[in-house]
């Protein structure tokens, strides 16, 4: 590793889990001999270990400050999800999946194309649903760019009303239901699930609940409970941690995702068990988001060129640092992805998971 600039050593030493990322977007730092991925390989895994005292003291303050950094109202949320989510829809063509699936695909063999594991992921989350039957009403909590709603309503016969803090996403999302001709059974909403007050048969919500912050989980899952109707199912899936409670990396936080929080299961589970909610299911996806990222990265690196053209070098450098640190989170740093279902009355989903099996085998 080549260091360019004084300024960047005192910098690392001080707070090298925001400096490092920094000093390689401003063309400061430089892999040596190696790949950006291989030095961060290193990195991380040394960084699973007790660090020096300065490193030590930002850490302990970071987690004191947590319950500030993640206090995501609805006005600070909205601004959260612009950051990142109102970025040209063109960036994320460049390496998601032709449905637009940001978030963790599902690997049944393990050799999948990335269209093939997306498609996988939303059978896979639908069976947990248990569409057992045409026309149940489905929320759709952070719908993205409507892909899951699409399908529900495609697939399973669902009608689908899916929510966003996205502008752009909200966007591309009804000119895509107006496309396949399911304006009728899928509605696209400028909303903040606090602001729900209405029931539904079923509720998803993917790769949402990591910007919900750990102060807010109580409402969150209040709103869950209120939102369903008695004999109703939930299904959150949503990155992890599988060390205990956290901080977010400080410059992921400034420069990703924004008041944006990977939970431990401990986390969620006091929160739901307050609620009166019954945790039905609970799966641990372990390498399927790093095989996913994997995939990301490969694409993203081959049309590099044209990101660099939407917006510039530091971005580049910006979205190939996260993409590869994102990797080796789930690889070396204990990040996964989880999916829990939910239900408010003890006998919503039949005694065995059965019926999840037989779902997903009924649509390959």
């Amino acid at each position: 590793m080549v260091l360019h600039d004084h300024a960047v050593e005192r910098a690392l030493a001080l707070n090298p889990g925001l400096a490092f990322g920094e000093g390689y977007m401003n063309g400061q730092i430089t892999p040596k001999d190696c790949t950006l991925y291989e030095l961060l390989d290193l990195l991380m895994l040394n960084a699973m270990s007790p660090g020096h005292l300065p490193e030590q003291i930002a850490a302990t303050f970071r987690y004191a400050c947590r319950s500030w950094i993640q206090f995501n109202p609805v006005k600070r949320s909205r601004q959260n999800v612009a950051h990142h989510y109102d970025l040209d829809s063109r960036l994320y063509d460049l390496f998601l999946d032709k449905d637009k699936q940001y978030s963790c695909a599902y690997f049944r063999k393990g050799d999948e194309t990335l269209d093939e594991a997306q498609a996988a992921k939303k059978h896979h989350i639908a069976s947990k649903l248990l569409l057992n039957k045409p026309g149940l009403e489905v929320l759709d909590i952070g719908c993205g760019w409507g892909g899951m709603a699409l399908t529900l309503a495609k697939d399973y016969g669902a009608i689908v009303t899916g929510i966003t803090l996205s502008e752009e996403q909200l966007s591309i999302a009804r000119q895509r239901a107006k496309a396949e001709g399911l304006e009728g059974r899928v509605r696209f909403e400028m909303l903040d699930y606090r602001n729900l007050h209405r029931k539904f048969d079923r509720i998803v919500s993917v790769g949402m609940f990591e910007h919900v912050g750990v102060r807010h989980y109580g409402q969150f899952f209040e709103v869950i409970k209120r939102s369903l109707v008695p004999d109703g199912v939930a299904l959150i899936h949503s990155i992890g941690r599988n060390d205990g409670p956290g901080t977010t990396n400080p410059w992921i936080n400034k420069y990703i995702f924004p008041g944006g929080y990977s939970p431990a299961l401990s986390e969620v589970f006091a929160s739901v068990e307050k609620s009166g909610l019954w945790v039905t299911d609970c799966e641990v996806l372990r390498l399927h988001y790093a095989k996913t990222i994997a995939l990301w990265r490969e694409r993203f690196a081959a049309q590099r060129a044209r990101a660099v053209a939407l917006y510039d070098e530091r971005f580049a450098r910006m979205f190939e640092f996260y993409l590869d640190a994102a990797e080796l989170s789930f690889r070396v740093q204990g990040h996964m992805n989880f999916q829990i279902q939910l239900a408010p009355a003890l006998e919503s989903v039949p005694l065995t998971r059965d019926y999840m099996g037989e779902a997903e085998n009924s649509v390959k």
